[in-house]
């Protein structure tokens, strides 16, 4: 991991988060070189031991929040009410949920109740 171009921006909250390291690392990836979104970022998030990734899609305004975490953590609503304050209530955050065959998944999540786009 540390030979690969993106480790130095997220060295710091690697180390400083080791459970969550490797989501972190794959989602960043994802993002950047992937989805190329512009105006990457990393935010610390202390209250639930990990950084997000903050960013703008491609011909968006929009400044969106990715939380990584991995398919094999278990996720409370106090955890995800915790990254919505510590994100400073944004509309929305994503859940970047990856696995151990390097597959990833967002997921949409909304504080209170949402009414879905039909």
């Amino acid at each position: 991991m540390e030979a690969h171009p993106s480790y130095e921006p997220l060295a710091d909250v690697l180390h400083k988060y080791p459970r969550a390291a490797g989501s972190t690392f794959q989602a960043y990836n994802d993002i950047v070189l992937v989805q190329r979104w512009t105006q990457v970022a990393i935010v610390e998030l202390e209250g639930v031991s990990r950084a997000a990734i903050s960013g703008k899609k491609p011909q968006t305004d929009a400044t969106l929040y990715v939380v990584p975490c991995s398919l094999s953590e278990t996720l409370s609503f106090g955890w995800l009410q915790t990254a919505f304050t510590l994100l400073s209530d944004p509309p929305e955050i994503f859940l970047a949920i990856t696995s151990d065959d390097a597959s990833i998944v967002y997921y949409k999540i909304c504080r209170g109740i949402v009414k879905p786009h039909v």
